[in-house]
């Protein structure tokens, strides 16, 4: 296990989320009519960053995974809704994903049902070898499927990774532009120049014409009764190098004390890839996660989600540092 600074989040209570009787009435309603008799609410999900609604509705007959959000109070969140909404609808079939079934609008609440997993849960933490290796088929299935994006998901607009900003922190840092007392008192100052000569080749080393997933977290996985993997919230897809979506995985992975660059380079996504094209990747995704988890708290979010982001790029610059053989 890596020994780090940040304490680790845990990822199955990360959430703050209405239950099912904090919903308004009428969202209630809606739902019921979803099913066909009785329904019972499962417990509110515990992973994710978000303030919305989210678990698994039961009738005699059915279950379903329920989204929901009222857009007065987060309308980011509910664009995400709206927007996974229509990506998943058209998501290659062999993806494996928890399919949309319904998608409805009320009173300023944006509500999602989609297929539930049977079983779900999350992977352990730390990794098993087995559920890992699920995580990382099934990734590689999804990225064969989304290796040659159909008309209908470029119809959706996905844009290339970084379309819109670029992850020039360390560079930030260098420059002036970011002020050293916001990063946590053990950033390694002394590596800034590598870091920011490394982060300024992110952009050509990731990139592809591939669908991405651009959040492949831990806790976007589900695991089912018979241990394969779903891959979930289809929020932020964009257009790069499929090998990219592992790099966050796979940081979780290094964390708890996996050969991290071994399971990348034997991953079908990454044949072909050079070292140097995985560093840039890891210092972009480093110096973003350090300086966003030193961001004040987000307002309408998880009070836990500036510790994953600082926690999440220690994780990732010790990955860098261990390949680089740097002291921090």
């Amino acid at each position: 296990m890596l020994a780090t600074m940040t304490p680790r989040p845990h990822y199955a209570s990360t959430a703050v989320r209405p239950g099912w009787q904090d919903l308004p009435e009428p969202v209630r309603l809606l739902i019921s009519r979803r099913f066909s008799g009785r329904v019972s609410a499962g417990p509110s999900s515990g992973s994710g960053f978000t303030r919305g609604f989210a678990a698994v509705i039961c009738s005699d007959d059915d279950a379903q995974f329920v989204k929901a959000v009222n857009s007065a109070d987060s309308m980011h969140i509910a664009d995400c809704y709206r927007r996974e909404a229509l990506i998943n609808t058209v998501l290659p079939a062999d993806v494996p994903a928890p399919r949309l079934r319904w998608h409805e609008e009320q009173d300023g609440w944006v509500v999602l049902g989609f297929d539930a997993v049977d079983g779900g849960r999350m992977p352990s933490e730390p990794w098993k070898s087995e559920e890992l290796s699920a995580a990382l088929d099934a990734w590689a299935t999804a990225a064969e499927a989304l290796a040659h994006p159909s008309a209908q998901l470029l119809e959706a607009g996905l844009k290339p990774v970084g379309d819109g900003g670029d992850f020039d922190d360390w560079r930030a840092l260098v420059g002036g532009a970011t002020e050293h007392r916001l990063l946590p008192t053990w950033t390694p100052f002394h590596l800034l120049d590598q870091l920011a000569d490394l982060e300024a080749g992110w952009r050509e080393a990731t990139a592809g014409t591939a669908v991405l997933h651009h959040d492949l977290r831990q806790d976007n996985v589900l695991l089912d009764t018979n241990g394969a993997a779903w891959i979930c919230d289809w929020n932020w897809p964009c257009l790069g190098a499929s090998w990219f979506d592992l790099v966050l995985l796979l940081a979780t992975a290094f964390a708890d004390g996996y050969d991290a660059s071994a399971l990348f380079a034997r991953h079908a996504t990454a044949q072909g890839v050079e070292g140097e094209q995985l560093d840039a990747a890891l210092a972009a995704l480093s110096g973003f996660f350090l300086v966003s988890g030193a961001q004040p708290p987000h307002a309408f979010g998880s009070p836990f989600l500036r510790q994953h982001q600082t926690w999440s790029g220690e994780v990732v610059l010790r990955w860098l540092a261990e390949r680089k053989k740097w002291a921090i």
